[in-house]
């Protein structure tokens, strides 16, 4: 048997490179095996250690297994809960490993979880070129989200969906009836469930989803957008703003949800160290917030890779690129400083949160009631995993790949000793590198088959090339 391995990553900091291949070992301990005596079978990606599976394992994983060369598969823990939809088509937010059984919390009755998975296969499709999958996965989709609405849609168009369903746990959002992050969430849903139509074709499937979309983008910007403050909030029973500043906002902008004048508004507060601009970006509340804790004591002001990943992908929905791969390396840098106070990257442990103003875990709140038990938890992979490997990928080396485009996009400020190499298209290895020669800055290129690659050197050049199949090399000056 041929011996695969991981994508290999080349960039100027060698740290970048170590913690991303570390990433890859410690993968390894989060693979579930075959128990004799659980219920649920088969190799699955959880926390290790953790008695049960969880929704938001199964989505966030996938974005990062896709760049494993098919050594972990990113779908078995997604068809894991499609397996277990109920008849009126609900699918639980966690179940538990040797039973099976749904896990029910009075704060979450119906135990809902992030509904975006149609986002996950969406990102699926173009990693895999899977078309057959799409078919199998769409009529479960679809049957969650009615469900979903049957439940939690309210006659203002709104979803009424506890606090718990979001995973912010002790986020001071205290009288918050339809949370901002929920229902941009179930934006996203639609969103992707109709570019998945797309895919199929299907275009009645197409607008239907399609019409749901522009419904809810119109509430969310009618009821939960606030001009004065240039900001999404909550909102209360009576429709009435709660105006407290959290990340939970920014979900709005992987919806697309803001037109180009909110999103400046929203994308500026990124940017000022009064809100979200914090040293380590990006806190999970406010800096100028009451409640903020400089200790992060949960959601409170802890950074949470899964949350800065979310909005490092809304920022891509509006073509910010350069400030997407500044918060990307930035992030980088904090959770490498933070695995040891000395400066040893070589030693230590990835966080599930980390302090928002310098290096170094988040400390857990003074109420744990909601807390998860040892937080934050080391090794925390399915959010870590999304920084020191996607983020890795897509942001800081900057290349972003469609195997049904048959396209690969690089997007970067200016030109660095970069790239990558034995990355598994499907069944094509490709290899893309750039150094500086006496000739200038020279991209080396080596393929199984032809595909269509533009180089975006941000404000700069921008040109698309056929590559065919072999080696070849091109010199950046000559484009």
């Amino acid at each position: 048997m041929i011996k695969r391995d991981f994508p290999k990553i080349h960039f100027y900091d060698q740290d970048f490179v170590d913690i991303y291949d570390k990433t890859w070992a410690w993968i390894q301990d989060c693979w579930d095996r075959n128990y004799d005596n659980s219920a649920i079978k088969g190799k699955f990606f959880s926390y290790q250690g953790s008695p049960y599976v969880t929704q938001t394992d199964a989505i966030y994983s996938s974005f990062f297994l896709v760049y494993s060369n098919r050594i972990y598969q990113a779908s078995p823990t997604l068809d894991l809960f499609y397996e277990r939809q109920e008849p009126d088509g609900a699918i639980r937010s966690a179940y538990d490993i040797k039973t099976g059984a749904a896990l029910l919390h009075e704060d979450n009755p119906e135990s809902v979880g992030i509904p975006v998975f149609s986002w996950a296969e969406h990102n699926l499709y173009h990693k895999t070129a899977n078309k057959k999958r799409i078919k199998e996965v769409l009529p479960i989709l679809d049957r969650y989200t009615s469900w979903i609405d049957s439940v939690f849609k309210r006659p203002n168009g709104l979803y009424q969906a506890p606090l718990a369903a979001t995973g912010m746990f002790n986020s001071p959002r205290e009288g918050c009836a339809f949370p901002v992050d929920f229902n941009a969430m179930m934006a996203i849903n639609v969103l992707y469930l109709s570019a998945l139509a797309d895919i199929l074709n299907d275009k009645e499937a197409s607008f239907k989803y399609k019409k749901q979309y522009f419904s809810l983008k119109t509430r969310i910007n009618s009821l939960m957008w606030d001009n004065d403050d240039g900001f999404y909030y909550d909102i209360d029973e009576n429709e009435k703003k709660i105006p407290v500043k959290t990340i939970a906002g920014y979900w709005t902008l992987l919806a697309e949800i803001p037109n180009d004048d909110k999103a400046e508004r929203i994308i500026e507060k990124l940017q000022n160290p009064a809100f979200f601009g914090s040293a380590h970006p990006f806190p999970s509340l406010a800096v100028n917030e009451k409640a903020f804790s400089e200790s992060g004591e949960g959601y409170r002001g802890s950074v949470f890779p899964h949350l800065t990943f979310v909005v490092i992908k809304g920022l891509e929905r509006y073509q910010r690129w350069e400030l997407a791969r500044e918060c990307a390396i930035r992030h980088l840098y904090f959770m490498l400083d933070s695995m040891s106070p000395d400066g040893n990257h070589q030693k230590g442990n990835l966080w599930e949160a980390y302090l928002p103003l310098k290096e170094g875990p988040a400390l857990p709140p003074a109420d744990t009631t909601f807390c998860p038990p040892l937080f934050p938890r080391p090794q925390f992979l399915s959010y870590d995993a999304l920084s020191t490997i996607c983020l890795m990928v897509e942001n800081t080396v900057g290349l972003l790949i469609s195997l049904p485009r048959k396209t690969v996009d690089w997007i970067i400020p200016n030109l660095e000793i970069m790239g990558i190499e034995n990355l598994s298209l499907k069944k094509n290895m490709i290899k893309i590198l750039s150094n500086k020669s006496g000739r200038g800055w020279e991209i080396h290129m080596e393929s199984e088959k032809l595909y269509y690659f533009t180089i975006n050197i941000l404000g700069k050049k921008k040109k698309t090339l056929p590559i065919p199949s072999g080696k070849c090399s091109m010199l950046i000056d000559k484009l």
